[in-house]
């Protein structure tokens, strides 16, 4: 199994997790503010990364003993990248959260995903190189998902506007993710810091837009541990492993996923229906990922720099 399919593998399970975090998330909004859940869930993802964090740590070194010299400036970097990531991460998950309570569910998903299209934007402008087939399959899974979540008229309100800030953080996160991962790196550090950041910048927010209590998110706590563990723990994890072995133009569209998941799981546990025009819509963005794994002229592209410390 080759580095790109095992990343491409990677981000598959973590869309199937995002999408099913969907049921949690919902059900965690009836009791706590999205400043106070985003808070949680991350300072949980934080506390269940530690230990990953010295597992890995301790396997790599059996393997490849570094030394002092290296091994601080392996921090120092991971570190960084993590306090980046997270302080990206903070901006794009609280403005879709502030954005959803301000539009509807069907425009929040599709502006949402327009930072499939944002990505390859952002890389070509970087001066990389993006397959002319690539821009073929990005152009499908937005059809996708406008067949799914579009279902009256399109304008631009406060909601949407935030939405639309939301996809344009999420690119610049995905960017970010993918500097960081092709350098000599502890993906797993990263990770546990970006969720250290996220939880401490979301408390600011919190203290001043929310009147958070001990009852509430004791009342949430199945729905947020769920969240942070899976969805912000294993997940993110998965994505920043993930992004150091395939290509940054594919791996958001494989994360795009994410919404066809949620879907589905929607209509499995929430017991909501699905029309023809979403059916067809999930098969579409369904296709659009699994022809964008296929080998293209650009997928010779080199996907690391140096030896991950997570390989």
């Amino acid at each position: 199994m080759n580095r790109q399919f095992q990343g491409n593998l990677m981000l598959l399970l973590t869309s199937l997790i995002w999408g099913s975090a969907f049921v949690a998330q919902s059900a965690g909004m009836e009791y706590v503010g999205p400043f106070t859940y985003n808070m949680t869930r991350s300072f949980i993802g934080f506390l269940v990364l530690i230990p990953m964090v010295v597992f890995f740590r301790k396997r790599f070194l059996r393997q490849h003993p570094l030394t002092d010299r290296q091994e601080q400036k392996l921090n120092h970097s991971s570190v960084v990248g993590g306090i980046v990531c997270g302080t990206v991460l903070f901006v794009a998950s609280n403005l879709q959260q502030v954005g959803i309570s301000s539009t509807t569910a069907g425009k929040a998903g599709f502006i949402t995903a327009l930072y499939i299209v944002i990505v390859p934007i952002f890389s070509m402008l970087l001066g990389k190189k993006v397959s002319k087939i690539v821009w073929l399959y990005v152009c499908m899974a937005i059809f996708g998902f406008y067949l799914m979540c579009i279902k009256e008229g399109f304008t631009i309100g406060k909601g949407d506007f935030y939405c639309l800030l939301c996809a344009i953080a999420y690119s610049m996160h995905i960017m970010v993710i993918d500097r960081f991962a092709t350098q000599f790196t502890d993906g797993v550090l990263i990770s546990c810091v970006q969720f250290l950041t996220v939880g401490i910048l979301s408390l600011i927010p919190t203290m001043l837009f929310e009147t958070p209590s001990l009852s509430s998110i004791w009342d949430a706590k199945i729905t947020i541990l769920y969240a942070g563990v899976l969805s912000s723990g294993v997940a993110y994890t998965l994505q920043i492993l993930a992004q150091s072995r395939t290509s940054p133009t594919i791996a958001p569209l494989i994360m795009s996923m994410e919404s066809v998941f949620a879907v589905l799981f929607g209509w499995l546990i929430l017991n909501e229906s699905l029309s023809l025009r979403e059916m067809l819509g999930c098969v579409i963005v369904f296709l659009a990922v699994v022809l964008a794994q296929l080998p293209t002229p650009g997928s010779k592209e080199k996907t690391t720099k140096t030896k991950k410390l997570n390989d």
